[in-house]
């Protein structure tokens, strides 16, 4: 999903995607299909294998019909919460996966998440549910509804994983907004297609970059892109502290704002 994406579409609300998930020329059980937005696991299992032990308890938020839960759980995982706004979608992952007890789905809208304790998680995974929220008639007041309740049900030292077409201009943002104290590394992953064939060719230079952010939380002004589409993976620490101001830590330095 792309920033064109964001047009008089709600990609909030649970009748859009219920529909989609319907349909059989978007994935739907009548296709018998499954999608993943943005990045498949082969991609991004260098970064989830360093950041998150097999054994952590894992949210999936948004997890539509990816298979990127159940790839993880090949790999090892023991875990994973997944969750969805849409209910059609979650019939259809649960009859998919039912045969996979490390795997458990859940209708549940992201901006109410008050099933779950303060610090149940490990680890959230986001791959595009914030960029649908910032496309939401809600926005940008929905997103930061679903960060408050992201960092709420997170343990202290866990991690939101966050893999998204944002910036950091706009995404730390939005995360300085949540009464949370952050530290955030920077991961920048091509999309195109020729590049996703590195990772299946386990090519030397097909490596996501780490960047270090600028001291007021942005990208070096001389970064220069291998790949216009590319995301942006921020790896979010939660502190073990609160903070009187939200803040972000970047690298050695670290960005506040008070309200």
């Amino acid at each position: 999903m792309g920033g064109a994406d964001c047009n008089s579409t709600d990609f909030g609300a649970a009748a859009y995607w219920d529909a989609r998930y319907s349909s059989p020329s978007t994935g739907g059980k009548g296709r018998g299909g499954f999608f993943d937005w943005y990045q498949a696991y082969p991609a991004l299992r260098p970064i989830l294998r360093a950041c998150v032990p097999t054994s952590s308890r894992v949210l999936m938020l948004g997890c539509g019909n990816s298979l990127l839960s159940e790839d993880m759980v090949k790999d090892g995982y023991e875990d994973i919460a997944n969750m969805d706004i849409s209910s059609v979608v979650i019939e259809q992952m649960k009859e998919k996966h039912m045969d996979i007890p490390q795997l458990t789905y859940m209708q549940m809208d992201v901006r109410d998440m008050s099933l779950f304790a303060d610090g149940s998680f490990d680890c959230v995974i986001d791959k595009g549910t914030l960029d649908a929220m910032m496309c939401g008639d809600d926005a940008p007041h929905g997103a930061s509804k679903m960060l408050a309740e992201v960092a709420r049900i997170m343990r202290p030292g866990g991690i939101y994983m966050l893999i998204t077409y944002g910036a950091p201009k706009e995404r730390l943002t939005l995360l300085n907004q949540v009464r949370c104290r952050w530290e955030v590394e920077l991961y920048i992953m091509p999309a195109t297609p020729e590049y996703q064939l590195k990772w299946s060719n386990d090519a030397a230079d097909a490596a996501m970059e780490k960047i270090k952010l600028t001291v007021d939380g942005q990208l070096p002004p001389d970064y220069v892109f291998k790949d216009p589409e590319s995301n942006f993976i921020y790896v979010s620490y939660k502190s073990d502290t609160a903070s009187e101001n939200n803040s972000i830590v970047v690298g050695q330095e670290e960005t506040t704002t008070s309200e």
